[in-house]
């Protein structure tokens, strides 16, 4: 029934331009979007599988049943993967607006999930499943915003670009390809970073919209030894020697950094977070230099990586048979780098605390790039805020740094000013984004929906 009334209305569009059909609700548009998570769940699109493609295919086909012309809809494979482009026209008033998402997601084993993490599954509130919070329900609820805008019959000033990239997890070769065609925008809309914050009661803290993000760099840490027969052992062994280069790291901490942006997010949150934590975060806000406040922090899974560079290894290789001493031994350090930060600097470091030269330390491709920051203008600031109020009235928003790292990277390189507006909110650390059982609040895709909408007509009218 939803189809014949969509249908009515964009019939209506085309056949009068002069009338514009009744908005939908997003009680109307929830059916849909649930249809289209569950389908962009199904497919998974992790590393490896080549089924990418098919998600972008599948949502360029709602764009078009929602009245997109196919010609403003382009899919650019690269490799096993693809990005995903949509021009919704405007009036031509300016530059651009750039909305960024993108399709892949994280490897998830299904035998290591308590529930096939290709399936979208809700239990007790939550919706279950890869791609959940990591962010296929920000990519289709931004998907059907823009569906239900086209049916509204709704012009904006500016031309709305989706440009949705297909390996954001690895090696973001189809997020470079976008930044080099798309790189003439007047800004970027990134629901893929930024985003709001639930205290343990589950009340709003605050909302920040990312101005900032850290660098994302891979380090390949090799120990090579001349191997020979596993029963005659000797001191120089490969594995050992990455073994203890590796306890070095665990045990170092980078130095405690912060900025405006970081120092006014932690004072907003530490004013509505209960506990030695929130004081925590209103002391490291006044002053940055308090070891004790630093601590407290670092300690938190979701607040270390908001005042450090953080390096941490996550793959091991090593050996090339059970009965040979190995002649070869890997690992893989992946470094979240401060902004200001140098990449050269952060590799020189890992040379310092490993302080041995049979480890050699090399960057892994692609080549790490750093980004400035991106000062936040008061229509985005103002449009996001009245947006928010209507679902949780005197919400503060403020601007965020992000620890990982997205797409907005390369698109700051390339001039353009990036936004994270992440529509989600979410408990610290409950999501489980890029491990196991990922989930999301099942009461967030109304919010979504709902933050889109209000969010792209404020911005583009």
């Amino acid at each position: 029934m939803l189809r014949l009334v969509y249908g009515s209305c964009l019939a209506a569009s085309l056949a009068a331009a002069s009338l514009s059909c009744q908005a939908e609700t997003t009680a109307q548009a929830m059916p849909e979007t649930m249809q289209m998570l569950k389908t962009a769940i199904e497919i998974p699109t992790e590393e490896g599988k080549a089924q990418v493609p098919v998600l972008a295919r599948y949502l360029a086909q709602q764009l078009e049943s929602a009245g997109f012309a196919a010609s403003d809809i382009q899919i650019i494979p690269i490799g096993e993967t693809a990005a995903l482009v949509a021009r919704y026209h405007g009036k031509g008033h300016g530059k651009p607006i750039l909305l960024s998402a993108h399709m892949d997601v994280v490897t998830a084993r299904p035998a290591d999930w308590v529930r096939d993490p290709f399936k979208l599954t809700e239990e007790n509130g939550y919706l279950y499943g890869r791609g959940t919070a990591d962010m296929k329900t920000s990519l289709v609820t931004l998907v059907e915003t823009l569906m239900r805008l086209k049916r509204e019959g709704f012009v904006p000033a500016r031309d709305l670009i989706l440009v949705a990239s297909g390996d954001e997890e690895t090696a973001m070769a189809t997020t470079r390809e976008l930044a080099s065609r798309y790189h003439d925008a007047a800004f970027l809309l990134n629901g893929d970073s930024g985003g709001g914050v639930y205290g343990a009661d589950g009340k709003p803290l605050a909302y920040e919209i990312q101005a900032a993000e850290k660098s994302y760099a891979d380090f390949l840490l090799t120990v090579t030894s001349a191997g020979g027969h596993s029963s005659e052992p000797t001191p120089d062994n490969a594995i050992y020697n990455l073994a203890t280069a590796l306890k070095h790291i665990q045990g170092y901490a980078f130095p405690v950094e912060s900025s405006s942006i970081t120092r006014t997010s932690l004072k907003a949150l530490g004013a509505r977070t209960p506990g030695p934590l929130g004081e925590a975060m209103k002391q490291f806000a006044a002053h940055p230099d308090d070891a004790a406040a630093a601590a407290t922090l670092s300690a938190d899974r979701a607040y270390v990586g908001k005042i450090r560079t953080t390096c941490v290894a996550t793959e091991l290789n090593g050996g090339h048979a059970l009965n040979a001493l190995p002649q070869r031994a890997t690992a893989n350090i992946n470094c979240r780098i401060f902004p200001g930060e140098s990449i050269a600097s952060v590799q020189a470091t890992l040379t310092r605390v490993i302080n041995d030269p049979k480890v050699s330390i090399s960057i892994q491709p692609p080549t790490p790039v750093e980004s400035p920051a991106s000062p936040i203008p008061a229509k985005v600031m103002n449009a996001v805020a009245a947006t928010l109020h209507q679902r949780f009235p005197g919400l503060e928003v403020i601007p965020g740094m992000d620890a990982g790292a997205s797409d907005s990277m390369y698109f700051r390189r390339a001039g353009v000013p990036c936004f994270g507006v992440n529509p989600l909110f979410a408990k610290a650390g409950d999501s489980f984004a890029h491990g196991l059982n990922e989930k999301l609040l099942a009461s967030e895709v109304p919010g979504a929906l709902d933050f889109w909408h209000g969010v792209l007509t404020r911005l583009a009218r």
